[in-house]
């Protein structure tokens, strides 16, 4: 039976996402991520392959929704919190990476293929920026997500997708570059800086009207209990904030989106939006990845291989060598050189917005785009495989002591204590996790005068912490030796504050192998975990419902009430 033709967008989404779905499920039995599997649905309906054809200029419009929610997405999700913890290492870290794949894809470019300069920028921005989704999927399925280096490497993706915003806002610029203006009104110069003044004026009207007019709309929409009419005003907030930014401001829908996502966030609705937002989302994100692989033409594998090798190495090698050195010379141990290169070996999202732009504005040749889709699909496919060689090096580097003493495995400051310390403390108590609740912890601990020992995955967080005069070291607490060098062996506690189940759960058992009589003390998020833990015979496990609860019933109990009289007045 034919597809009806009359429906063009019914028949292009039924398809795009059926296809999707079943290739996508084959690429994750396939242990791939997905995102392969929705490109090559892409492939397998675009007008480069037999079979039915989609209707591409509806796949276009459709993928333009699907970067707003992914850029709404984006900015719900964006915390200048969390790139501040690992500053020190994510804002150069990913700048200089940034610079050095612009870099590699633009001598390339223009030596090997002969492209304008510009052109070859515009390749090289594109190969420069990782996957959020890829990556988030990779530190999820490798428990890395909580740990110290899974968020250098989100935040090393912050810095990158804010780079990338901004690039969103000069590429029209580059445009003008490349065509020449020959006035005053048409030079870059010119043009830069009507941009910079209408970006300018745009995050003014968001941070001043927008952070308090959205987050207001939402608490009225809320208050009607109509879960229909918040799902609308979530798409409204998204998309109207989209189009206005783009009329009014001739900034671009994807960075309108952006920071409606961001003001949101502001709000205490930004939870109930993201789980309304979240579903929808993922289905347009769907459609665009089938829509970039449509515009992919799969004969450039065979017609020019060598510049798909030269691609793929660039994304794979390239950048993830040059991130190992930039974290290398931070001094950063080997393990988090290892996973942030891993982690940055592949490329996604923002890498197709910028190929649909650098079409539109001609920066770009129909080759570089199909070099960079079949770069982003190999790199992909093969990022699992560079977690596990990444895990192979270190675990080889570990085994030979001068490779240790080469990358510094073993010889970090901050994940000791000195000599000193560990003979002057005595029946101290260790505290895991100087986060928003280990911190308030740490100060009564303080203010009891008993000698406490910090540890704390967070680095920059540790060098605070001594700085200000505590006994802290950075380094994960499942790990025995990292208790060992904590000192247990005199602690007459252990309290833990890791907001992660998973790993309170191994911290507890790795203190009771080393000392079996020590109190343990836990956090828990909720009456499942305080069973578990309970189960597990800790000396206390505790709640904030619980808590509070307890705290004010002591409140109650103590409150002097005046008997009751009895008879008349």
């Amino acid at each position: 039976m034919a597809v009806p033709h009359d429906l063009p967008l019914v028949s292009t989404i039924a398809v795009g996402l059926s296809l999707a779905f079943v290739l996508g499920l084959i690429a994750t039995r396939l242990r791939i991520p997905p995102i392969v599997g929705y490109l090559l649905a892409g492939v397998v309906i675009g007008p480069h392959t037999p079979g039915f054809v989609a209707d591409l200029h509806l796949a276009e419009q459709l993928s333009e929704i699907g970067i707003v929610l992914l850029m709404f997405g984006v900015g719900l999700h964006f915390s200048i919190a969390d790139l501040m913890a690992v500053k020190k290492i994510a804002l150069p870290g990913a700048i200089v990476q940034i610079g050095a794949a612009v870099g590699m894809g633009a001598v390339v470019a223009h030596y090997m293929l002969d492209w304008s300069w510009t052109s070859g920028a515009m390749f090289g921005l594109a190969l420069s920026v990782a996957s959020t989704v890829v990556l988030l999927r990779a530190l999820e399925e490798h428990n890395l997500l909580q740990t110290t280096n899974g968020r250098i490497a989100i935040g090393w993706l912050i810095v990158e997708d804010l780079a990338m915003v901004l690039a969103l806002v000069m590429i029209p610029a580059l445009a003008v570059s490349s065509a020449g203006g020959d006035a005053l009104q048409g030079s870059p110069l010119h043009q830069l800086g009507v941009a910079g003044v209408k970006i300018a004026l745009f995050v003014a009207v968001m941070m001043i009207g927008g952070k308090r007019l959205l987050p207001w709309l939402l608490n009225v929409v809320a208050q009607t209990r109509s879960r229909e009419l918040f799902t609308l005003a979530v798409f409204a907030a998204a998309l109207g904030v989209a189009f206005g930014a783009s009329k009014l401001f001739g900034v671009s829908f994807a960075l309108g989106a952006f920071f409606a996502g961001m003001m949101i966030r502001e709000s205490s609705m930004n939870h109930e939006v993201a789980e309304r937002a979240l579903p929808f989302q993922d289905a347009f994100a769907v459609l665009f990845f089938v829509a970039v692989g449509m515009l992919f033409n799969p004969a450039i594998l065979w017609e020019q291989p060598g510049n798909v090798l030269m691609a793929t190495s660039i994304i794979m090698i390239g950048k993830s060598v040059a991130a190992f050195m930039i974290v290398m010379l931070l001094r950063y141990p080997l393990k988090t050189g290892l996973l942030v290169s891993a982690s940055l070996a592949q490329i996604g999202e923002f890498s197709f917005i910028l190929i649909t732009l650098g079409l539109t504005y001609g920066l770009l040749p129909e080759d570089g785009r199909d070099l960079i889709l079949a770069g982003a699909m190999i790199s992909i496919a093969l990022n699992p495989l560079m977690f596990y060689g990444a895990r192979k090096a270190y675990e080889y580097a570990s085994r030979h002591n001068r490779l240790s003493q080469v990358f510094n495995m073993h010889d970090d400051d901050l994940a000791h204590l000195t000599a000193v310390e560990k003979q002057t403390l005595r029946d101290l108590v260790i505290l895991v996790g100087y986060g928003r609740v280990g911190k308030h912890i740490c100060n009564n601990i303080q203010e009891a005068h008993i000698d406490l020992v910090v540890i704390d995955n967070n680095r920059e967080r540790v060098e605070a912490l001594r700085e200000a005069g505590f006994h802290a070291l950075a380094g994960n607490a499942t790990h025995e030796e990292t208790l060992e060098e904590a000192a247990i062996r005199k602690a007459v506690a252990i309290v833990v504050a890791v907001p992660d189940t998973f790993e309170a759960r191994r911290i507890v058992q790795a203190a009771r192998i080393l000392k079996p009589e020590i109190k343990v003390l836990v956090r828990a998020h909720n009456d499942k975990e305080m069973h578990y833990f309970e189960e597990q015979s800790v000396d206390l496990a505790v709640t904030g419902p619980r808590e509070i609860g307890r705290r004010m019933v002591e409140f109650l109990n103590g409150m002097q009430t005046p008997p009751k009289q009895s008879g008349a007045h």
